[in-house]
């Protein structure tokens, strides 16, 4: 058994070698070039490192037209092929058909009748849980999934005390545009207290959606500065994983590897899988309805 780290980037692909297009070759992560000593691209899909794998999964299944993240994170973490249920792509959210699904299926529920401990490390602001309880029911897979399943939703105290994690990782959105009165920490740090939370729970998810909002050039002015954030976050979490974890880093669908456009892409998701059990995830996972059993099967 393995106590389990999901980190969720929304819109991340393997695209072309091509920086003009890539942002992944135009710019020089860390947790790509440091760590695997390469970048992946359509030609060269699979890369490791020691313990430390890339490698592709599809997110298209079989369906038509471009992936969305409704159905995308619904085949994520609930093991269905949601498009070919419902027969297209759906999003930003899960279509109506596809709650029953998320309510009985999601990766929490899963683990949690399982008698396993299960965390979901994004804190909400108050004006989501105002929205929430106004009675509108417009939410991501993840968010529905943990109150379709009594998991609770972290909050600005649980940031606080440093027990949950801010969507931009360091806090700077909580502050600059919400106004409230934190410190803005380094991506080290916030790692650090993932990596907590995952060493007190068998199940452990963090989402992040920037990756998404950026490849749709929504906040193109600060961009830059929450690439860097994200790059020096993800270069501590591969480079310190605790022995008893393992890390997966999956996606929904293409996006961001390709910035000469707005929408999604048919690109394989990049996956990349690291620590204890990570040469098999990288050996079982071919499309994203794999993905909740393969990490089931390790922790149960």
């Amino acid at each position: 058994m393995s106590k389990v780290l999901i980190i969720f980037i929304d819109g991340v692909g393997i695209g072309e070698n091509d920086p003009e297009k890539n942002i992944f070759f135009k710019r020089k992560f860390k947790f790509l070039v440091e760590v695997f000593n390469d970048v992946p691209h359509l030609d060269n899909q699979f890369i490791s490192n020691n313990d430390k794998y890339i490698f592709p999964t599809d997110a298209c299944l079989g369906v038509d037209d471009l992936p969305q993240s409704g159905t995308g994170q619904t085949s994520i973490f609930c093991g269905i092929n949601a498009p070919k249920t419902i027969g297209f792509h759906f999003g930003p959210y899960p279509h109506s058909s596809l709650i029953p699904f998320v309510k009985e299926m999601n990766i929490f529920k899963t683990l949690i009748d399982l008698n396993k401990k299960v965390v979901f490390a994004n804190a909400y602001p108050k004006i989501f849980f105002d929205y929430i309880d106004s009675g509108k029911k417009r939410l991501s897979v993840t968010s529905l999934s943990c109150l379709l399943s009594g998991v609770p939703l972290k909050n600005e105290n649980d940031l606080k005390e440093g027990i949950a994690l801010s969507a931009e990782i360091d806090n700077s959105r909580w502050v600059t545009k919400l106004n409230y009165d934190l410190p803005i920490i380094n991506p080290q740090l916030a790692a650090e207290r993932l990596f907590k939370l995952a060493a007190k729970h068998d199940f452990t998810l963090f989402e992040y959606f920037y990756t998404d909002h950026i490849g749709h050039f929504r906040i193109k002015d600060v961009a830059d500065e929450i690439l860097t954030t994200f790059d020096e976050f993800l270069f501590y979490i591969l480079t310190n994983i605790p022995d008893e974890i393992t890390l997966l880093i999956c996606s929904d669908h293409g996006n961001i590897e390709d910035m000469s456009a707005k929408m999604h892409t048919r690109n394989p998701s990049l996956t990349i899988s690291a620590g204890k059990h990570s040469k098999k995830l990288s050996e079982e996972i071919k499309d994203i309805t794999q993905i909740k059993d393969s990490l089931i099967g390790l922790i149960n």
